[in-house]
């Protein structure tokens, strides 16, 4: 009997989704939640996997746009089990799968959870193979294939001597939903930017002194952004005004703290939340924001953690910028920038010293947020990254 794959509902206020790259043939036996295709919605990459265990008997829609409860393909439910009957290479025994398992070294696993690779799929240098923590060091380092073109990326072909091209390609549904955004922020929002710097040595020092320690606990290592998340908490609580958005002719002051992330995930930045962000350890908040990292790249983002949050960070210092203005991203009327660290001649207690210093912007609504609150914030900003200790006393 056909079963209908159906295309779910995938977010608030989610309508409709671009049909990605189909992962699975007509024709090819699939397991149950196995993926069988990809949807792009005006959010992120979805992976819609199959409801049941059986055989993908017909693609319906093998491209473009579909609806929310549009079918797009049919499954033959069971034909899994009949096609068993042909040979096939048995199953490791339990005793095979863990020495297979072993093959990873425990921190050659840590490390490339932490660069977001497999480590299973690292060839091992090792005995019997086995994966070894230089491997990983040797994969990261490595330089990685040209990347395939995203949609919306427009195809790159060696251009000829003297020809004028011209490459026209839609817009995928994320790419649109950013533009229609950014435009309504700049449209209806009073948007000013505030700037400062920070003088980051303290916060280096700390990782310096324990990052190892931390990483051997945790896993993962100390970043920098768990430690402006725990300043933009403090802030936020103690300048409720930009925790705060507009409806209609009132202002909501949220008293919870769900900070988004913006991450770039290849089509687009994308911002999913932090929930409850003061109920955090630093150790939680960097956990949760690797999670988001690998997932992010691996499109199994879920649109829900894409929705709601209070205040936005964005880190434009990865790509290399000293500074910029971030646009709001509405409801929410503030959001700090974040720039690369860069070693300079500052002046300290009358004297000029070589200090790793850090542009801030800070973007608000001027609508609901005045000068004073928002330079005022971002100053606190700057005091408690330039002695991080307040962020543990809450002082």
């Amino acid at each position: 009997m056909a079963l209908e794959l159906k295309i779910p509902a995938v977010g608030e206020s989610i309508t409709e989704v671009e049909i990605g790259q189909w992962l699975k043939k007509e024709g090819d036996t699939v397991k149950v939640d196995e993926p069988l295709v990809e949807l792009v919605t005006d959010k992120a990459t979805l992976e819609l996997p199959a409801p049941v265990a059986g055989r993908l008997s017909k693609i319906l829609i093998p491209s473009g746009q579909a609806k929310v409860g549009d079918v797009v393909a049919l499954l033959e439910e069971g034909a899994a089990e009949a096609s068993s009957s042909a040979p096939t290479q048995s199953a490791p025994a339990p005793s095979q799968a863990a020495a297979a398992e072993s093959k990873v070294m425990p921190a050659a696993e840590r490390l490339a959870a932490q660069a977001g690779l497999q480590a299973s799929s690292i060839p091992g240098s090792g005995p019997g193979g086995r994966v070894l923590k230089e491997d990983v060091q040797r994969a990261v380092t490595t330089p990685p294939p040209a990347p395939q073109p995203t949609p919306g990326t427009p195809p790159t072909p060696p251009a000829q001597k003297g020809e004028r091209r011209e490459d026209v390609v839609p817009m995928t549904p994320l790419r649109r939903r950013i533009a229609e955004r950014l435009l309504a922020a700049k449209q209806n929002t009073a948007m000013l930017t505030t700037f400062n710097e920070a003088d980051m040595s303290a916060v280096m020092e700390l990782r310096k002194e324990y990052g190892e320690a931390f990483q051997k606990k945790y896993g993962f290592k100390l970043g920098f952004m768990s430690f402006f998340v725990k300043a933009v908490v403090q802030a936020l609580q103690e300048i409720p005004q930009l925790n705060a958005e507009i409806r209609g002719t009132d202002i909501v002051y949220h008293r919870y703290y769900d900070i988004g992330i913006a991450v770039g995930g290849g089509e687009g930045l994308v911002v999913p939340v932090i929930r409850d962000a003061d109920r955090l350890s630093m150790a939680q908040i960097e956990a949760v924001i690797a999670d988001f990292g690998a997932r992010v790249r691996e499109k199994k983002i879920k649109p829900e953690e894409l929705m709601g949050g209070t205040f936005t960070i964005t880190n434009g210092g990865i790509y290399g910028s000293l500074n910029s203005t971030p646009i709001l991203n509405p409801p929410q009327v503030g959001i700090l920038g974040m720039h690369a660290i860069v070693e300079r001649p500052v002046a300290k207690n009358g004297a000029v010293v070589i200090r790793p210093m850090m542009n801030l912007a800070l973007s608000y609504d001027h609508r609901i947020v005045d000068g004073r609150e928002a330079v005022t914030f971002l100053k606190r900003i700057k005091e408690l990254i330039e002695n991080p200790v307040r962020l543990t006393l809450e002082i």
